[in-house]
């Protein structure tokens, strides 16, 4: 079985101290500092300029906004390229973050469970009932998306969604037949669902068969577009106001939405992809492959995906890092204990391998294989988004690294492993 005596165990033993031992970062903002004051070199954080100005010069990106922290202090935050055409790119500036929205929706989740709302070994049924009984796909008919189920060895829990062991697939880019069984019944991917309602797309999927027996293996998915519809079930309020008033406003995040108000909508940065005749970078457009408005943030939208709906900044979203980096807790404001950001970064997934690195509740945990690619310390917590935007937060060297960028398909994804070796190498 998945889960084991040893999912409790941290994938290295300092973790615990490093995250309980920031107490002074954590009653202060994060401002810039001289890089000097914490151990980053000035000279080496240039290779930095020079390499996304490299990228932004050959054409390789119109734009990105990287931001360095280092002991409560952002020691780098600069821009590259524009934001849309003929607007040159701010810090500020706002991206799609897709997939980073999940980190958050899991920091909600263990909100209620530090309330004693939910365990996390609770079935989802007890609060969604359709994922009551779970069938697991057996046969599949790729003519007309017919398929034929057996019962699933047991239900899935909370735990399973937070850790993508549930076998719930992804609508849009998952599996082939996953794909097709989701199409047919309507179930949204959670980028540009505007026009969907959580009430209405999760219940279904939840009456849909998994694409294999819970607890038994990683497949990312809608896993997290049904722990925001169960923040909203069990704290009776719109995941939108919830992700508000519990999260963004305590801690100051004063640009992450899910829908912009109309106010910031300059600032959203274009997305874009590559021209398939010319080779070169062009804003995205609607197309029967992508059926999806990149406009989507700039709509009042009724579809909150909490996997993948929200867009942020860099300062924003460096600030939700630097908050589990202090132990849940920023400039006086606490969202979680020590002990469940613990939790949160820990291995939860057993024996099961993401690649060479394992799963926490929300976040993939850097291993000591994984530590040895780039340099990045084993048990770094990190993910990143569709669009190119990547995050991870070191507490072992007390570092958060961002890198936003919004293009699709990122032909240069290269560069995300280059910023975090060019990080790694400004450290003294």
């Amino acid at each position: 079985m998945l889960y084991m005596k040893n999912r409790w165990l941290l994938l290295t033993a300092p973790i615990a101290g490093l995250l309980l031992t920031q107490g002074v970062q954590a009653q202060q903002p994060l401002q810039e500092t001289d890089a000097a004051k914490v151990k980053v070199s000035a000279a080496r954080l240039q290779r930095i300029d020079k390499t996304l100005q490299q990228y932004v010069d050959s054409s390789w990106l119109k734009g990105a906004v990287a931001l360095i922290a280092k002991d409560g202090a952002i020691v780098y935050n600069k821009a590259f390229g524009t934001a849309a055409p003929g607007t040159t790119m701010q810090k500020d500036a706002i991206f799609r973050i897709a997939s980073q929205t999940k980190a958050i929706t899991s920091v909600a989740v263990m909100m209620l469970f530090e309330e004693g709302k939910l365990l996390l070994d609770d079935p989802v049924s007890r609060y969604i009932p359709s994922f009551a009984k779970p069938q697991v796909l057996d046969q599949f008919n790729e003519k007309d998306s017919s398929y034929t189920t057996m019962p699933a060895k047991r239900e899935v829990t909370i735990r399973d969604l937070l850790t993508h062991t549930s076998g719930i697939g992804y609508a849009g880019i998952g599996a082939k037949k996953m794909k097709a069984i989701y199409a047919k019944a309507h179930i949204p991917s959670g980028i540009g669902s505007d026009t969907f309602h959580l009430h209405y797309a999760i219940p279904r999927l939840g009456s849909l068969p998994l694409e294999h027996n819970p607890g038994e293996k990683f497949t990312y998915g809608l896993n997290t577009d049904v722990l925001g519809y169960l923040v909203e079930v069990v704290s009776g309020i719109p995941l939108d106001r919830f992700f508000a008033t519990r999260i963004f406003e305590p801690l100051g995040m004063k640009d992450t939405y899910f829908y912009l108000p109309a106010a910031k909508h300059t600032r959203l940065v274009t997305l874009y992809t590559t021209d398939k005749v010319t080779r070169q970078l062009v804003p995205f457009k609607e197309s029967p492959e992508m059926p999806v408005s990149a406009e989507y943030a700039k709509r009042n939208g009724s579809y909150f995906s909490g996997g993948a709906g929200l867009v942020s900044t860099v300062k924003d979203y460096a600030i939700f890092l630097q908050a589990l980096l202090n132990g849940g807790t920023y400039n006086g404001k606490r969202i979680l204990a020590p002990r469940t950001v613990e939790l949160m970064t820990m291995n939860q997934v057993g024996d099961v391998m993401v690649g060479v690195n394992k799963f926490g509740l929300g976040f993939e945990i850097t291993t000591d294989r994984g530590a040895a690619k780039i340099g990045a310390s084993t048990g770094t917590f990190a993910w990143g988004g569709y669009f190119g935007t990547i995050y991870w937060a070191d507490p072992q060297k007390k570092l958060v690294g961002l890198l936003f960028i919004n293009q699709m398909p990122l032909t240069h994804g290269e560069i995300q492993d280059k910023f975090k070796a060019l990080v790694y190498q400004s450290l003294d």
